[in-house]
């Protein structure tokens, strides 16, 4: 038996494993924020919806911020380990890349705002000034994910189902390449600086997550 061979395997078996229970932790609490907390936060009375702010949030937060590091830094040993270049999986990493940072420069630190202005009214103080607009950009960002996830998901799945879609990087048309990469950076930009528009509802942000795969898959295939 090859050891080297073996330890090879093994190595890949347990990045692959890493990465993946990593990002059922980070998704599967993008989803409960999104599906399921956002929606309870609008029917909650002001007393347990600051209880839960309080004591629940910074909870889910710290978990859904360390997955979504060790999600990250897991896929990019693994891009490099299995020497991944195909335009599709590559298009999925820069997804999947735009939501970490979405998470600890934007969703974080506007999260931490809100949870301090919650403890300081709980306190009998006043609220943040800065704690409506802080939640507003929390939340944009965190809808931003949730489109992004959908086809961040089905690229990063992509790899040995569908090899139309991962021909190396430098073999894709010019047209192709500014039309997925240019889309993606519009729609970052709008998780930054714009509005939630069809995504303000739970099935929109479904279904325009849902539009978002298949307009880049196309892309990536026929451009």
């Amino acid at each position: 038996m090859d050891l080297s061979i073996l330890n090879y395997s093994a190595i890949g078996f347990l990045l692959r494993w890493g990465h993946i229970l990593a990002g059922i932790t980070w998704i599967g609490l993008l989803y409960y924020f999104n599906f399921v907390q956002g929606e309870y936060f609008k029917e909650a009375d002001g007393g347990a919806k600051s209880d839960a702010i309080q004591k629940l949030v910074p909870r889910a937060l710290w978990w859904f911020r360390w997955a979504a590091m060790f999600t990250f830094l897991t896929g990019i040993v693994m891009v490099e380990f299995y020497k991944l270049r195909g335009f599709g999986i590559l298009t999925g990493g820069v997804l999947g890349t735009i939501m970490f940072l979405n998470v600890w420069l934007i969703i974080w630190p506007n999260q931490k705002i809100v949870i301090a202005s919650a403890e300081k009214v709980a306190g009998g103080g006043e609220a943040l000034p800065n704690a409506a607009a802080a939640l507003g950009k929390a939340g944009l960002a965190s809808r931003t994910n949730t489109l992004f996830s959908i086809p961040m998901l089905f690229l990063m799945a992509s790899s040995r189902h569908l090899p139309g879609i991962n021909m190396p990087i430098t073999s894709a048309s010019t047209i192709a390449l500014i039309a997925v990469f240019g889309l993606i950076a519009l729609l970052t930009f709008n998780g930054i600086k714009g509005k939630t528009g069809p995504m303000t509802s739970v099935s929109g942000v479904i279904h325009m997550g849902l539009l978002l795969t298949a307009v880049l898959y196309l892309m990536i295939e026929l451009l």
